[in-house]
């Protein structure tokens, strides 16, 4: 059987550098005309293979000046939410000089690595017909030195690779089926959590699903954490005391392949802003959050996990424009 992940790798790889021509050979011949993709805020939905150039692939090129791709995870593998499917799913970061604005974003004139987290259905004729793509414009912002929030969580950083460097296209590891079942049970028992301690059961220890020295990689705002206990006091906790009746797990797509793992919900996460976040005090609100964690788990935990998060839009619904924020920001 052939490995239905490389033609949509291929052509990721390669849309990018390709002269008009052959562009439009390759939008032709790896995605559907009638494509669909959602990407964060403020992009949100295109529709049709015309809009998705026009609204994503041609931004990209015009405001990071030779820009490549540069996939540090690149997985596929069997939908088991509905509707099913295949479904190929990235850690990726578009390399070049901002040089131009970027969906409202100003430029820094210096190098940039815009990270993104990319989900896309792949058809029985090898071509795209669906994508969510979350890309990181809040880490832009920090990047081009004009990062709109008045503190930090984590540490701020590049998304590094897995570090058995072996993420894309992997091949000759664990059955992913299995990886997946994992970070199923992971997710089932993270629902519920201690008030008092934003302790979960079944997270650590012996019998727990995360690995002591877990690496959590996180979004621009929270930023990157390691160990257990440095998750809870760089997200978890700031988290879930703003948002204490968080509910997550609304996925449309959740895939296994070798060591690798990767869900994500559009929305995934509903919940009321009770608490104040990240210099926003509480409004009261109800709020959706799109979300997509990439998993790399051996030996029966998980190791590492990095996550994207469109916080543009959830701090849309709390009615902070980051995007206008970060123009009169001193870059925090």
């Amino acid at each position: 059987m052939s490995d239905f992940r490389r033609a949509p790798y291929t052509f990721l790889n390669t849309i990018l550098t390709a002269s008009a021509d052959e562009a439009k050979a390759l939008f032709a011949r790896h995605l559907s005309e009638d494509a669909v993709f959602d990407v964060a805020y403020p992009v949100n939905r295109l529709d049709r293979r015309e809009a998705v150039i026009e609204g994503f692939f041609e931004p990209l090129k015009a405001a990071l000046s030779n820009v490549r791709r540069r996939d540090e995870i690149f997985i596929g593998g069997p939908n088991r939410r509905a509707p099913g499917g295949h479904w190929v799913a990235s850690v990726t970061h578009y390399v070049g000089n901002f040089e131009k604005p970027l969906f409202g974003v100003r430029p820094s004139g210096h190098l940039a690595f815009l990270r993104s987290g990319e989900f896309y259905r792949v058809e029985p004729d090898g071509r795209i017909s669906e994508a969510r793509i979350i890309i990181d414009l809040l880490d832009l912002m920090r990047q081009a030195g004009r990062f709109p929030l008045p503190r930090k969580l984590g540490t701020e950083m590049l998304f590094p690779g897995p570090a058995t460097h072996d993420g894309v296209l992997p091949s000759g590891q664990a059955d992913g089926e299995k990886t997946l079942d994992l970070c199923e049970a992971m997710l089932a028992d993270l629902k519920a959590f201690d008030p008092e301690t934003f302790t979960s059961k079944g997270q650590t220890g012996d019998d727990g699903y995360w690995h002591d020295d877990m690496l959590w990689y996180g979004p621009g705002g929270i930023g990157s954490n390691y160990r257990w206990s440095g998750f809870e006091k760089d997200h978890r906790a700031a988290f879930l005391t703003a948002f204490p009746d968080r509910v997550g797990g609304n996925h449309y797509c959740r895939i296994g392949d070798g060591n690798f793992a990767a869900v994500s919900g559009w929305p995934s996460m509903t919940m009321t802003h009770q608490g104040d976040y990240l210099g926003v005090k509480a409004t009261g609100k109800s709020l959706t959050l799109r979300v997509m964690d990439f998993y790399r788990c051996s030996e029966s935990k998980i190791m590492e996990n990095w996550v994207l998060l469109d916080y543009l839009d959830l701090f849309r619904q709390m009615g902070v424009d980051l995007i206008e924020r970060s123009h009169d920001s001193n870059g925090n």
